[in-house]
C-alpha cells in the first residue's frame, strides 16, 4: 500500500494545511508544524531546498497520461528535464499510458495502487474528489496558478471552494475541421450546405452522432436542456416539441450519403485515405488533420442546422484538463513539485507544440496560435462545461444510433429521456 506522506516542508514554509495518514482516507492535521505560517523572507526556494535535504533513497513517481504518441513523447521529455534539475536526487519517474477518457475509472479501480500523478479532464474532478483520490492543492512551490492561468480554468479545478487540479490545458472542446481547398466558407456554415457539397464532391463529412458528448450539441443548440442534480441524476427535456424537431432535423442531415458518424479510430483511417473533407473533432487530432489537408488545413466553429425552418447554431461542451496528485502518492512533495513543473508556462508551451492543445497559462496561451484554437475560441460563445450524471451516456448513445438509423419518434425520445433521468442507485 502506498503511504500518504506529509509534505511538511512545503506546508511549514508556505501553507497552513497538510495531509497525513496511512489507510483508506486522509486526515487533516492542525499541529504546530502544519499550521505554521510563512515566515517573512521565506521563499519557494527554501521549501524546495528543504525537500531535497530531507529526501533519502530513490523517489519513485508513477505518471499516467494520454496514450497518444505525441503525449507520451512530450511528457517523457518533460519528466527527464524535471529530473535533470535535481541531480542530487534519485528520481525514478515511470510513464504510463491511460486514455484521459478512462482516467477516472482506472484511478478508482484502486486509488492506492493508481499513479501518483495523472492527467484528467475537468468533468471527472467531482467523482475523484468524492472518492478521496486527489490531494488538495493548498499551496504551490514555484508559481501561483491564480496569477498565471486563466480564471475559468482555475475555477474548473475546484470543488466546494478547494483546489484539486493543476491547470494543464484549456482546449478540451470540439469544432469543425475542414479542407479549404475543397470547401468554401459558405459550404461549412451549415450542415445542410456541407452535406450537399460533400455529396457533389463524392466525399465524406460528419460528426460522431452516437456519442452523447457530440449529440448534446444538436439538442442544446435547438434550445433543449440537460443538467445534473446534486445526487448526479439528470434533468432532461429532449422529448418535448423542440427536442422532437431537433431529432428530425439531425435525422435528415444524417440521411445524406455523405454524412458519417465515425469513432476516432475510423475517422483517422478514413481521413488518411482522403475520404473525409470535414469533420467535428478537437485539438487532440490537430496533427492528423493538418497532415491530411496540407495547405488546405482549416477549422471553424460548428455549423448551424435548421429546426422548424430556422437556423440554429450547434452548441458544444467546453472543457479543461488538469494534472492531479493522488491522495496516496508515495512521495507527496515530489509528486506535487512534478505536477507544478508539468503545468508551468514552459511545459504548457511544449505540450501545445507537440499536441496542438491550447494552454491555460496566459503567458503560454499568448504564444499559441492555430486554426484549431481560433475555431475553439469562436465556438466558445456556444459552449459550456460538461456537467452530466453517469446515466446520460448509454441512453444518449442509443438515441444517436436510432437517429442514424432513421428511427425518430416521440416514443424513441421518451425512452431516451427516461433512461437519462433515471434515479441514481
Amino acid at each position: 500500500m502506498k503511504r500518504k506522506l506529509v509534505s511538511a516542508l512545503l506546508v511549514s514554509t508556505m501553507v497552513a494545511t497538510a495531509f497525513v495518514g496511512c489507510g483508506s482516507a486522509a486526515e487533516e492535521t492542525t499541529d504546530s508544524a502544519a499550521t505554521e505560517t510563512t515566515e517573512e523572507g521565506a521563499s519557494s526556494d527554501d521549501a524546495i531546498a528543504n525537500l531535497i535535504a530531507s529526501t533519502e533513497g530513490t523517489v519513485n513517481i508513477d505518471l499516467w497520461c494520454s496514450e497518444t504518441e505525441e503525449y507520451q513523447t512530450v511528457m517523457k521529455k518533460l519528466c527527464d528535464d524535471f529530473a535533470a534539475q535535481y541531480p542530487d536526487v534519485d528520481l525514478n519517474i515511470t510513464l504510463g499510458a491511460v486514455s484521459e477518457a478512462d482516467m477516472k475509472d482506472r484511478v478508482l479501480e484502486d486509488v492506492e495502487a493508481a499513479a501518483d500523478v495523472f492527467v484528467f479532464p475537468d468533468d471527472q474532478l467531482e467523482a475523484l474528489v468524492k472518492a478521496g483520490a486527489l490531494n488538495e492543492v493548498a499551496a504551490q512551490y514555484t508559481y501561483d496558478m491564480n496569477e498565471t492561468d486563466t480564471a475559468a480554468t482555475v475555477e474548473a479545478g475546484q470543488y466546494n471552494g478547494k483546489q484539486y487540479g493543476y491547470p494543464f490545458t484549456a482546449s478540451n472542446g470540439y469544432f469543425l475541421y475542414y479542407d479549404k481547398n475543397q470547401l468554401s466558407d459558405e459550404d461549412v456554415a451549415s450542415w445542410e450546405a456541407l452535406t450537399a457539397k460533400a455529396e457533389e464532391l463524392g466525399k465524406e463529412v460528419g460528426c460522431e452522432t452516437a456519442n452523447g458528448w457530440y449529440l448534446y450539441g444538436f439538442f442544446k443548440g435547438a434550445g433543449c436542456n440537460l443538467t445534473e442534480n446534486e445526487d448526479q441524476s439528470n434533468n432532461c427535456d429532449w422529448n418535448n416539441e423542440t427536442g422532437l424537431a431537433a431529432a428530425e432535423s439531425l435525422q435528415k442531415i444524417a440521411s445524406s450519403k455523405a454524412y458519417k458518424s465515425y469513432g476516432n479510430d475510423d475517422l483517422l483511417a478514413n481521413l488518411n485515405d482522403g475520404k473525409v473533407v470535414a469533420y467535428v473533432s478537437g485539438t487532440w487530432n490537430v496533427n492528423a488533420f493538418s497532415e491530411a489537408y496540407g495547405d488546405g488545413y482549416a477549422a471553424t466553429k460548428l455549423p448551424t442546422f435548421e429546426v422548424n425552418g430556422e437556423a440554429k447554431q450547434m452548441a458544444s461542451y467546453s472543457g479543461y484538463k488538469f494534472v492531479g496528485v493522488n491522495a496516496y502518492a508515495e512521495n507527496t512533495g515530489w509528486s506535487m513539485l512534478l505536477a507544478e513543473y508539468l503545468t508551468n508556462a514552459t511545459s504548457q508551451e511544449a505540450v501545445y507544440e507537440a499536441t496542438g492543445e491550447g494552454p491555460s497559462n496566459t503567458e503560454a496561451l499568448a504564444k499559441a496560435s492555430s486554426p484549431a484554437l481560433d475555431a475553439l475560441a469562436a465556438q466558445s460563445e456556444f459552449a459550456e462545461l460538461q456537467r452530466v450524471g453517469g446515466n446520460y451516456w448509454t441512453p444518449a448513445e442509443s438515441l444517436g444510433k436510432n437517429i442514424l438509423e432513421g428511427k425518430v419518434s416521440q416514443k424513441v425520445l421518451d425512452d431516451a429521456v427516461a433512461g437519462i433521468t433515471q434515479p441514481v442507485e
